[in-house]
């Protein structure tokens, strides 16, 4: 299932039992779209994970450490400033939406009391972290947007903080299986419940809906009021107990997970979960998108000596017309007694003797005489017999590297880690690189000679010393 207003729920849910009245001691933003708290909380560090990316929208606990760069980013030195030292009193929710609200109380410069919020909003693209100040008023946020950009409200420095408007009910505000049926009966027979559930009702995926309909045993297409009774109690009874029940997480098929009800879980198993679970997701991702890039290079590669391949098969091609070429000039010079010696000639016929004296048309150049068309014609035989020489060779050798960049695609489509990319890539590196490599040097080393150049030949220079400073006159 995404991670929805139920996941968002649960986890604020344990957050609740474990950070509240903790203290941020760290913070950390590994990249552009993270943010990583560090917590001091009964006796105990935590360490609050963010992540706004579209995909992989989320926040949750973690256990995984995350380099960072260097040099801290903006946001995480405003952070930083803010949050450092501050309590954490509340984290909230409102009615399902993937919004998480943290509530901050610390003291500022002067030693008064000073209250905060950190929202952390999970809306796919349009994800964001933003902090207020005791006003509600942005104090800066992750991501910058406004009105003339096409967003529905002005998240900036200075500006009053504004929640994302919806037009979907929350389905905790629903009291009764009879209230529900009548929320959704008038949609019932125009799209599947997944569908219907999704788009009225805040905070629930259609992945959680198909879910729960399989375990109930009931289809997509339900409009039985029995089924979406019992659909709607088993939905209700999650949704209203998350306090009072553990919950467990399991994998399903697909790299998904889904919500199950188990009273033997320990505290934080939901938290934790989603942090090995998004940790395999994201090794995957950016182990295909390495292995993605990788191959890309590779195929380049692979389309250049192929082309390459395929222009040395036209030259021998070619090649194989050397020995034509010979025999016409042997033809022309053996009987040029018998020709006329003129230009502006376009062809000649000849006895081929080297075929039974059949009659072979040969053509000249208009502009050569008829001798100096067989030297062309010789001329062209040695370099097509050079050229043949060349490219056969060069063939065999472009043929050999075809196969060696085969092979590595074989064993990049079967390389099982990032280890295992990163060996390959070297190898790639090494091989393919290598001429751009020495490009570079042969630059430096021209770039050096030109610099060399430029020095003073004291060789062709007058010194004197003058009060005790030394004084350079070149000679003309």
């Amino acid at each position: 299932m995404a991670f929805d207003g139920i996941v968002t729920r649960q986890v604020i849910y344990e957050l609740n039992q474990s950070i509240v009245n903790g203290k941020i001691n760290k913070v950390f933003q590994p990249s552009k779209n993270e943010i990583l708290l560090g917590i001091y909380s009964n006796q105990k560090n935590y360490a609050l994970y963010i992540n706004i990316e579209a995909s992989n929208c989320r926040f949750h606990l973690t256990t995984s450490q995350k380099p960072n760069p260097q040099n801290a980013l903006n946001f995480c030195m405003l952070l930083r400033k803010h949050l450092i030292g501050m309590k954490i009193t509340s984290i909230k929710n409102e009615n399902l939406e993937r919004i998480a609200i943290i509530e901050l109380e610390g003291f500022n410069e002067l030693n008064d009391i000073s209250h905060k919020k950190l929202i952390i909003e999970l809306m796919g693209k349009h994800s964001n972290i933003i902090l207020l100040n005791e006003n509600d008023v942005i104090i800066d946020s992750l991501r910058h947007v406004d009105k003339l950009s096409g967003s529905t409200r002005d998240i900036l420095p200075a500006h009053k903080y504004i929640s994302p408007q919806s037009d979907k009910i929350s389905i905790l505000n629903i009291s009764s299986f009879e209230k529900f049926y009548e929320t959704i009966n008038s949609k019932l027979s125009d799209m599947p419940i997944d569908t219907l559930l999704a788009d009225t009702f805040t905070g629930i995926s259609k992945s959680y809906i198909n879910f729960l309909l399989e375990n109930l045993n009931l289809k997509s297409n339900i409009t039985e009021k029995e089924d979406l009774k019992k659909l709607y109690e088993t939905l209700s009874n999650i949704l209203h107990n998350i306090s009072l029940t553990c919950k467990e997480w399991k994998y399903l098929n697909k790299d998904d997970y889904a919500l199950v009800i188990n009273n033997n879980v320990s505290p934080l198993t939901v938290n934790f979960f989603l942090d090995d679970f998004y940790l395999k997701k994201e090794s995957k991702e950016n182990f295909i998108t390495y292995r993605n890039s990788v191959l890309k290079l590779i195929l380049n590669e692979l389309q250049k000596y192929t082309k390459r391949l395929s222009n040395m098969d036209k030259k021998l091609e070619e090649c194989n017309k050397k020995d034509s070429y010979r025999i016409f000039g042997e033809l022309i010079t053996a009987n040029l007694y018998n020709i006329d010696n003129s230009t502006n000639i376009d062809h000649i016929e000849l006895s081929n003797y080297y075929n039974n004296n059949e009659i072979i048309s040969i053509p000249l150049d208009k502009k050569l005489s008829p001798s100096e068309n067989a030297k062309k014609y010789f001329k062209l035989y040695h370099k097509l017999k050079n050229a043949c020489e060349i490219v056969s060779k060069q063939k065999i050798e472009t043929k050999t590297e075809i196969q060696y960049i085969e092979s590595i695609v074989y064993e990049l489509e079967n390389a099982e880690s990032i280890t295992d990319i990163d060996l390959i890539y070297n190898e790639v590196s090494e091989n393919f690189l290598k001429n751009t490599l020495k490009l570079t040097t042969n630059n430096k080393k021209a770039k050096n000679t030109k610099t060399n150049s430029n020095k003073l030949d004291i060789s062709n220079v007058l010194q004197y010393d003058i009060d005790g400073y030394k004084v350079f006159i070149r000679k003309k």
